[in-house]
């Protein structure tokens, strides 16, 4: 008598061997190679609050106003792929009610653009393919993937400068929990503008170099914690003018204490949070589970029939 394996045995034997090997490869070979920033965002996030700001017309602050900031942000694919990182403009707006809707951006309260560079991996800063401005830290548009309950750098444009934002615990956004991050600005001299020296109380002055003031009333960010992704912001931006030297502010640009997403927004952000969280989940933790417990059963069944094997009659 002599032993032989059915084809069945095999097949069983090999795919479970298969799906065995593939579970690690999904987890520490797969996941992290999903896990980075996009190249071809084109994502807006708006802002709005209540507050104070400078009208230029009236040469007065006014005060109980409604303010809009706009954030678009485009990825550049070409300068991405040539560069392996994530390169994305970002091209933001301050409107009040008089300049919403504006047709041209630069009819804005304020309008600034900017180059955000990163590693697609670590989402560290990557100083090359034109960035502007430079800047440093953990965190800006968005959080590395797979957040940590610690504090970050986050990089405030405005500042021009990291702040670091301690975690404060867990929040929901829309039914979705995200960590939360917050963090404030003392005030702090960013700059100098010249201006007429009437407007910073040095009427002697025609024009006089005056003091940039910033500080932020608060800051809070909630985070996915899979992806990275912001899903609520809130600030306070306070920027004023002083007298050169002086020590207290002359003229307050725009003070808004609570600056935040619109609800359009955090529905968005949540919705891609699911989706993107939803995969990487799937890729690093439902897949390569499953395919192990399936892979341990088929190679403990094709095993089992390889060793029993079919018994029949040697030929002569």
């Amino acid at each position: 008598m002599r032993r032989s394996s059915s084809p069945l045995s095999l097949v069983l034997l090999g795919l479970g061997v298969f799906l065995l090997v593939l579970a690690p490869m999904l987890a520490w070979y797969v996941k992290p190679r999903a896990a980075v920033n996009p190249v071809d965002i084109d994502v807006t996030a708006v802002y709005t609050g209540t507050g104070s700001y400078f009208d230029v017309e009236e040469t007065e602050t006014l005060r109980d106003r409604r303010i809009t900031v706009t954030q678009r942000v485009r990825g550049d694919v070409g300068d991405s792929e040539r560069s392996g990182n994530a390169v994305w403009d970002v091209v933001t707006t301050v409107d009040t009610e008089k300049s919403l809707p504006a047709a041209d951006p630069h009819d804005a309260l304020d309008f600034s653009t900017a180059r955000w560079v990163t590693d697609r991996r670590s989402n560290r800063p990557a100083h090359c393919c034109r960035e502007q401005p430079y800047h440093e830290g953990e965190a800006y548009l968005k959080f590395p993937f797979d957040v940590q309950k610690r504090s970050y750098r986050w990089w405030d444009s405005q500042l021009g400068a990291t702040v670091t934002l301690g975690y404060r615990g867990t929040e929901k956004v829309r039914g979705y929990q995200g960590y939360v991050f917050t963090g404030t600005v003392p005030p702090t001299r960013v700059g100098v503008r010249q201006v007429p020296g009437a407007l910073v109380g040095r009427p002697e002055a025609s024009q006089v170099f005056a003091e940039e003031w910033y500080s932020n009333h608060g800051i809070k960010l909630i985070i996915d914690q899979a992806t990275g992704r912001v899903l609520y912001a809130q600030l306070g931006p306070r920027q004023t003018l002083r007298a050169p030297g002086a020590k207290k502010d002359a003229v307050v640009l725009l003070d808004v204490r609570k600056l935040s997403h619109t609800a359009a927004t955090q529905k968005f952000a949540v919705g891609k949070a699911e989706e993107d969280s939803a995969r990487l989940r799937a890729v690093g933790t439902t897949v390569p589970i499953t395919a192990a417990a399936a892979g341990f059963a088929l190679a403990v069944v094709g095993a089992v029939l390889v060793v029993r094997g079919r018994t029949r009659p040697e030929e002569e």
